[in-house]
């Protein structure tokens, strides 16, 4: 599993986390919803778990809260103190932890925790010094393996709030990993309650425990019945239980709710192939190379294996392709800068480097990797037009 994975999905052949892809998966299911199935999947009338509360925080650390942060304090100086309590060696140092997600008091005691577990415990201390506080997808880049398979599919979460009328900002407990540019979108706490057991599912699947996976993937979709990233897994759960129907309809609805999930198809040609289904299969199969082909990342991906191996005009051309599916990704105009610097081309090196910088400048207001946990960012932000 990926080291920074924060919103977890499965794949048949291992797991993984979820991103939503530039390009949607260009393949036609024809799924029809069905009241029998989807009702026995979907089968509570209430949220099984109403004691756990992801977001509850105790008069211990309020008292922590208080003992730091003055009702005087700006709003600017209330955000970067909340900092200092998670992360300053001598208040709560929390480390990065992908083992397992934790509500903000397991966050709090363990001091450690995956992005979800953190911001958790941020958000809810952020709200209670009456901060302005959500939390917010953003997409990572996703990776292939050498041979052109789809391999891990991220997306991570950070928060974020507002300063006053002029400005916002983002906090961020990995900032260091990569993230796709225009990609954020702040979503609901309900939202995030079903993330948060969606997480719960895939850490008991990984355990083999299958039947709380599944209590866990439940509770997902009665929170949010438009996860697509929940109907996934529990599509995997059900494969792992042998019950085929409820698993094939589970991967089409999560397709039929995001026409960018790849992961959903991937497992559904897994699925068909391992059952004998040879003709769907290939079609499945087939959605994926074009997929593949129209995805900048994956041209970065191969781009990226032959600049390792030292082709470069191999590692050259992938890029360009890359460039010319998305133009705004600093990171394709660095790849071919490495490229041309290698070549010994040191002005198309520097312009290329240019080029990279200036789209920095342009989207700076949008969340990049860096060393700081919190960015301060004006009320232009491209960021703030997806909310």
């Amino acid at each position: 599993m990926s080291a920074n994975s924060c919103i977890k999905i499965v794949c048949l052949s291992l797991v993984a986390v979820f991103f939503a892809a530039c390009k949607y998966v260009d393949l036609e299911t024809n799924f029809v919803h069905d009241d029998e199935v989807h009702a026995a999947i979907i089968d509570q009338t209430t949220d099984t778990f109403l004691e756990i509360d992801p977001l509850y925080i105790s008069d211990e650390v309020k008292q922590l809260i208080d003992g730091y942060i003055s009702p005087r304090d700006s709003e600017e100086a209330r955000i970067n103190k909340l900092q200092d309590i998670l992360y300053r060696e001598d208040f709560l140092n929390v480390q990065y932890s992908g083992e397992k997600t934790y509500t903000a008091m397991e966050a709090f005691h363990l001091r450690k925790g995956n992005c979800l577990s953190v911001m958790n415990l941020y958000v809810a201390m952020a709200r209670y010094v009456n901060s302005d506080a959500n939390f917010q997808t953003v997409e990572v880049q996703p990776s292939w393996d050498r041979r052109g398979n789809l391999l891990v599919l991220n997306q991570h979460i950070n928060a974020r709030g507002r300063i006053d009328s002029g400005s916002s900002y983002v906090v961020d407990f990995t900032p260091e990993i990569s993230l796709q540019q225009l990609t954020s979108s702040v979503v609901s706490d309900q939202v995030a309650r079903s993330l948060y057991f969606n997480n719960l599912g895939v850490e008991e699947l990984i355990q083999g425990n299958l039947e709380e996976a599944l209590v866990y993937f439940k509770n997902a979709l009665f929170l949010y019945e438009e996860s697509s990233i929940a109907w996934n897994n529990i599509g995997s759960a059900y494969i792992r239980l042998g019950n085929t129907q409820f698993a094939e309809y589970s991967y089409l609805k999560a397709f039929s709710i995001d026409r960018d999930n790849a992961t959903s198809i991937n497992n559904l040609a897994k699925y068909y192939r391992r059952s004998g289904n040879l003709n769907l299969a290939e079609k499945y199969e087939e959605a994926m190379r074009r997929f593949n082909d129209r995805n900048p990342y994956y041209h970065f991906a191969q781009g990226s294996a032959a600049f390792e191996n030292d082709e470069l005009e191999k590692a050259r051309k992938s890029f360009r392709r890359a460039l010319k599916l998305k133009k705004e990704e600093p990171d394709f105009y660095f790849a071919l800068a490495h490229v041309y610097l290698r070549m010994g081309d040191v002005l198309e090196a520097k312009r290329y480097t240019d080029l990279a910088v200036q789209i920095l400048a342009t989207y700076k207001d949008i969340y990049q990797p860096s060393n700081d946990k919190v960015r301060i960012i004006d009320s232009s932000s491209i960021l703030r037009a997806s909310s």
